[in-house]
């Protein structure tokens, strides 16, 4: 780990883990999955680890494995964090109302 990343806040490491979940796009709809509303907490904890909760759009989606490995893969790209968790949930269900503005624009 360089100086530059071991001076940064836990809030700077959390804003670059969402941007690199930005990157992670839904195959099925032309918007990243934090637009969609499928991230619904992203933490920082001591020494560097990242805590990310999610859903998917349903219990039966066809991208229901390589979205979450997808979001940690991009996370762990940044080099910052020792280890990233995704965890999927389904409480509370995702809806089209926890979709931001710029992907319903989008969809």
């Amino acid at each position: 780990m360089d100086t530059e990343i071991a001076i940064l806040t836990d809030e700077q490491k959390k804003e670059k883990a969402i941007d690199a979940i930005k990157s992670v796009y839904d195959p099925e709809i032309p918007v990243n999955i934090f637009e969609l509303g499928l991230i619904y907490e992203v933490s920082i904890y001591p020494i560097n680890n990242c805590f990310v909760s999610m859903t998917l759009t349903s219990p039966a989606c066809p991208s229901a494995q390589e979205l979450p490995n997808e979001a940690k893969q991009k996370i762990m790209d940044l080099n910052i964090f020792n280890d990233v968790n995704v965890e999927v949930t389904f409480d509370p269900p995702w809806t089209q109302d926890m979709m931001t503005e710029v992907a319903i624009v989008n969809c």
